[in-house]
């Protein structure tokens, strides 16, 4: 059977690159479930991009689809005929099932019994008329996180559709998607490449563009901007910051990647290095350029879309627009450095933090009054002047021209004028790192002062936004609550700071006067978020529900309770203990009624007496474990409990004849339970399914 290559290229306008990678595994996830859906083999399949096109290159694609065969079982021959052979409802109602006329049922032996079975039998089509279909579904199936309408109200997409190429081998699969018809044009590099270049066969697809001025393939594209990067450090004799989001973001703003480097006056550097850092990076998304001191140095590096014959006229423009960025930057900083933060609190009362929660300034006392708080808590009252300062001055950046202009330098231009105002450094310090970790694998805060501000900062906006119903939602968390709950937890152990959340958020919501209901909704909340991190960390649902139940209003205990479960979980005397807590549960939960009252005259037997006297002592010293966290002495506890209670069940039948013997041992085992469930439920740990069979066949 012939076979060739199919290419199939979306042209659009230029589809933002924030976009792109998203697109590229989308398409081919797309891609690869409808052509197994439609019984298209093929060898290999790639997706590639531009910011003007979507590709996908699928190889050795047959010249027809794959026969359908499919047999299904129904019912048993009996069930189906009755004894003169005609057809019941059984076999009506499979036929109907499966879409197929009843005479085309057929009888079937499976393991010596017969059944009916349908049988569909269907020839492959050729390609050329199952591929329109498929490659229009996979179109639409594309649904990006913001999406356009041009000229056909059903079609939408990241960018208008200017054109589709759709080759398989030397043949047009044709087909529409809106108003567009595919063919085997396409178009070339915007301003270096042809308008319209005909592709003669998918083959020579990729050279084609390449002549073009379009380099398809986005791994040679970032290969060929990379090398040009490192050709420009050697001949400045520096290192380009080449960030590989950057990266990333500049290979698909770009269909012919050309990078230039340009300069800016030295004085420049006099400004934070953040400040211009953002500028190159966030704004221009030009490289940053370090001397071999790690210091920046007064170039930058920038990608063109365009090899243009006079480099120097792209050079003069970026230079010309970095330029005037600097010089707002360096007049803010100027006049932002006219007063100091102190005084720029109080502009804070005309900024709404939420209409239904006040000003950055109301905001802002209520961080400073839970800091002092946590200070007093942890045991911190050393920092308790600096946590305080910090904490007023927390939110006084916002209301700089600098920040106001450039967002991201939030915390940055805090540190940097605190420091200029004379503050001490750990103030200063602590006002960038309020703000740590930023996202996932980030840096946490040096010290505890800024610690203790960021913990403040994010309890509060939880606690806030719970009281005035800003709860999140499967899809929505404006305030990003679930991210600043991940932030607390992942402070608290950086730092190990041993805070008590149920109490943090109790003081919390003092403050804005929230509900019981509200305090509890939180609480919740809060334990749900720390299940989800312990599980990144040890992926033992069981140990880590365990931990949590115990210890989540201590995250730091929690963590510290879950590495010593899961350090035990293979020891021989904590399995038999979760054994006997599972047979425990089972064993009263299917008892009759009992009384739970015990007189230890009422057992006879020493391993009775013995598991009594171990439950009776061991109960309070349990507790004063669970109340001082002291998790080596709970276990040591455990373990004396762990062969006593084995013993019991080897010596000892609970469900005795004798009612009395059977109402003392299931009294006995109510103790136990009450000890068990103060541990949480250990009967969930890891093996108890097993545990909990064998304790139900023993009984």
């Amino acid at each position: 059977m012939k076979v060739c290559n199919l290419v199939f290229e979306i042209g659009t306008e230029e589809i933002p690159a924030s976009y792109a990678v998203w697109a590229l595994s989308e398409v081919k996830r797309l891609a690869e479930e409808e052509f197994k859906a439609s019984r298209i083999p093929f060898s290999s399949m790639e997706s590639y991009g531009t910011p003007r096109r979507l590709v996908l290159i699928v190889k050795d694609v047959p010249e027809r689809q794959e026969n359908l065969y499919e047999e299904h079982r129904g019912p048993t021959w009996n069930q189906a005929y009755d004894a003169n052979g005609n057809p019941t409802k059984a076999a009506y109602g499979f036929a109907r099932g499966k879409g197929v006329p009843l005479e085309s049922l057929r009888v079937k032996d499976y393991n010596g019994t017969q059944y009916v079975v349908s049988v569909i039998e269907r020839e492959g089509r050729p390609i050329t008329e199952v591929l329109p279909e498929v490659l229009v579904r996979i179109t639409k199936g594309l649904v990006f996180p913001k999406n356009m309408y041009w000229d056909d109200p059903t079609l939408r997409f990241a960018r208008p559709i200017r054109w589709i190429l759709c080759l398989w081998g030397e043949s047009v699969i044709p087909f529409e998607v809106g108003r567009s018809s595919s063919g085997r044009v396409t178009r070339g590099h915007r301003f270096m490449g042809a308008k319209s270049i005909e592709i003669r066969t998918a083959d020579e697809y990729m050279d084609k563009l390449y002549d073009n001025y379009v380099i398809v393939d986005h791994n040679k594209r970032r290969e060929k901007m990379l090398s040009g990067i490192s050709a420009i450090g050697k001949e400045l004799a520096a290192t380009v910051d080449a960030q590989p989001r950057l990266v990333e973001e500049n290979c698909f703003l770009v269909e012919y990647p050309v990078p230039f480097y340009g300069s800016f006056d030295e004085a420049f550097l006099e400004l934070p290095e953040e400040v211009l850092t953002t500028v190159m990076v966030h704004h221009q998304r030009y490289m940053p350029v370090r001397g071999s001191d790690g210091k920046l140095k007064p170039y930058f590096v920038g990608i063109s879309n365009n090899r243009a014959t006079e480099m120097g006229v792209v050079v003069d423009g970026n230079e010309r627009v970095l330029r005037a960025r600097f010089a707002d930057a360096a007049f803010f900083w100027e006049k932002d450095l006219e007063r100091p933060l102190s005084n720029r609190v109080a502009d804070l009362k005309h900024i709404v933090y939420q209409e239904q929660l006040g000003s950055l300034y109301d905001k802002t006392l209520r961080i400073r009054q839970l800091s002092l708080w946590l200070c007093e808590a942890l045991g911190k009252n050393e920092a308790k002047e600096l946590v305080e300062r910090a904490a007023y001055l927390s939110k006084a950046d916002l209301v700089t021209q600098m920040v106001y202009e450039f967002p991201e330098l939030r915390g940055v231009m805090g540190r940097e004028y605190a420091r200029r105002n004379g503050e001490p450094d750990a103030i200063a310090r602590a006002l960038y790192e309020q703000y740590l970790p930023a996202y996932a694998g980030d840096r946490l805060p040096s010290d505890v002062v800024g610690a203790i501000v960021g913990i403040a900062d994010r309890v509060d906006s939880i606690v806030s936004c719970f009281k005035v119903g800003l709860v999140p939602t499967g899809s929505q968390d404006p305030y990003g609550l679930r991210r600043a709950a991940r932030c607390v937890a992942e402070v608290i152990w950086g730092l190990a700071l041993d805070v008590d959340l149920k109490e943090a958020v109790r003081q919390a919501g003092t403050l804005v006067e929230a509900s019981d209901e509200v305090i509890e909704g939180v609480y919740d909340f809060l334990r749900q978020r720390l299940y989800v991190q312990m599980r990144e960390r040890r992926d033992d649902h069981s140990s880590v529900a365990l931990a949590v139940s115990i210890a989540w209003y201590r995250p730091l205990q929690a963590l510290l309770l879950l590495e010593r479960l899961f350090a035990l979980k293979d020891e021989e005397w904590f399995e038999d203990l979760v054994t006997s807590a599972v047979r425990v549960r089972n064993i009263l939960t299917k008892a009759p009624s009992f009384s739970a009252k015990l007189e230890e005259g009422d057992l006879k037997l020493e391993a009775e007496r013995e598991l009594y006297e171990a439950v009776k002592e061991i109960n309070p010293l349990v507790n004063d474990c669970l109340r001082e966290c002291d998790w080596e002495g709970l276990m040591k506890l455990l373990s004396r409990l762990s062969p006593v209670i084995s013993r019991f069940f080897d010596e000892v039948f609970v469900m005795s004849e004798d009612a009395q013997e059977r109402q003392s041992r299931l009294s006995l085992l109510s103790l136990c339970n009450d000890l068990f469930r103060t541990l949480g439920d250990l009967g969930s740990l890891k093996g108890s399914k097993e545990a909990a069979t064998r304790g139900q066949d023993s009984e």
